[in-house]
């Protein structure tokens, strides 16, 4: 399995100007090899073996891409070639796609070392804190909020410089899946150590046992955001006034995407540690912020970002989490299976065929619940949520605040 640790970065001014070089050097390589794949025949365009075999050359015409390590220039070809990649099977998906563009020098922010060329010395640091050191750069300080685990290995680092100003550096890591916790057999599951998850409109997530979880409150962000840019709005576009303010800007947006990682992170890792298994609803998202309504709020979800966060997760862990077709959840009654036609704003389900009522999202959760045992291959219990749950008109619903997650990075249990 491969994953990544990130972390906050403190080079001194000497090699802060280093990486800001050695950015730039690279994001020019990158141009350069764009250039050459651009103006080559269409018939004969170069893979990234044939430019990496041109890196030799290029660094004796142009003397600047040798203060490059060769492993870094290498990563920098196998950039520009991912990136055709991706472009290339957006096209296949009938996407309406360009061409890869120039970089700019706001628009390149990282550089991969990729198996070699950097070291890292975690006994040279004090108080959590270790260094790393760059082929050609130099060593840079790291704060070492989390050990890199003694069965991981380093396949590559990359140093970013964000548009806060601030610098980071992430490990690639590798882990054989003999060394990752072995997932519960999938026979031992039943509706005590598995959990449906409805991804709400009043609440964050609505779980099929009777848990609700708020949504994280930004409005003191947004209305930072908004009071910075009026501010930036009046700066002369490219003066040091302008730049400072863009800076501000830029950490105001920055913070409020950092709350939301944070948040989705405690809650991915309580769900995880909770359950054995998670079943979560297969979301279109983009069609979600195309329609009307609460469009930001739906972006300050991150619904696909929680999705692959939990995923993630559930290999780290040792967790089932298996994504089902949402069509039809709202509607359906996890009891008796009727559909029942519901208004955004009907927030109780009421079945006219059974009478079994309840919250909407917790039944929507209940038939997540569902959907994921049979997704599995397996028979649903006698002994489920929908036997016992909570009706509308009592107060026996677990909520828990957003503050309380973010705070104390845990659930009640």
């Amino acid at each position: 399995m491969e994953y990544s640790h990130r972390y906050h970065a403190y080079p001194t001014q000497e090699v802060a100007e280093r990486l800001e070089h050695h950015l730039d050097v690279h994001r020019q390589l990158y141009n350069h090899v764009r250039w050459d794949y651009e103006n080559s025949p269409e018939d004969d365009r170069p893979s990234e073996y044939d430019q990496n075999n041109k890196l030799p050359e290029w660094k004796q015409r142009w003397p600047v891409f040798g203060e490059l390590h060769s492993k870094a220039a290498q990563a920098t070809v196998a950039r520009f070639h991912h990136n055709l990649t991706v472009l290339s099977e957006l096209k296949e998906k009938g996407y309406s796609v360009g061409r890869l563009k120039r970089q700019a020098p706001a628009e390149y922010r990282s550089v991969t070392y990729n198996q070699s060329g950097f070291d890292l010395d975690e006994k040279r640091g004090h108080d959590k804190y270790a260094y790393v050191r760059f082929s050609k750069i130099g060593w840079v300080k790291i704060r070492y909020s989390r050990s890199i685990p003694d069965h991981a290995t380093i396949k590559e680092v990359t140093f970013k410089k964000e548009t806060t100003g601030e610098w980071f550096v992430s490990f690639g890591l590798e882990t054989e899946d003999a060394d990752l916790p072995e997932k519960p057999d999938v026979d031992s599951l039943d509706a005590s150590n598995s959990v449906g998850i409805d991804l709400g409109i009043l609440n964050y997530i609505h779980t099929s046992d009777g848990k609700t979880v708020d949504w994280l409150d930004l409005e003191d962000d947004y209305e930072c955001l908004r009071r910075e840019q009026r501010k930036l709005s009046r700066k002369d576009h490219g003066s040091r006034n302008y730049e400072k303010q863009r800076q501000k800007v830029a950490k105001v947006k920055y913070r409020i995407r950092r709350k939301v990682l944070d948040y989705q992170h405690k809650l991915t890792t309580w769900l995880v540690n909770e359950y054995d298994a998670v079943f979560v609803e297969d979301l279109d998202v983009k069609r979600m912020l195309q329609g009307d309504g609460n469009a930001r709020n739906k972006q300050d979800a991150a619904w696909r970002q929680f999705i692959q966060i939990l995923e993630y997760k559930a290999n780290l862990y040792g967790t089932h989490v298996v994504q089902v077709e949402t069509k039809g959840t709202t509607k359906e009654c996890a009891r008796c299976d009727v559909a029942t036609l519901k208004p955004i704003w009907v927030r109780e389900h009421s079945c006219p065929s059974c009478g079994f009522e309840t919250d909407r999202d917790a039944n929507a959760a209940m038939n997540i619940l569902q959907r994921g045992f049979a997704e599995l291959g397996l028979g649903w219990p006698e002994d489920t949520p929908v036997e016992t749950v909570t009706a509308t008109d009592t107060t026996q619903f677990e909520f828990v605040s957003a503050r309380h997650v973010i705070e104390t990075g845990s659930l009640p249990s």
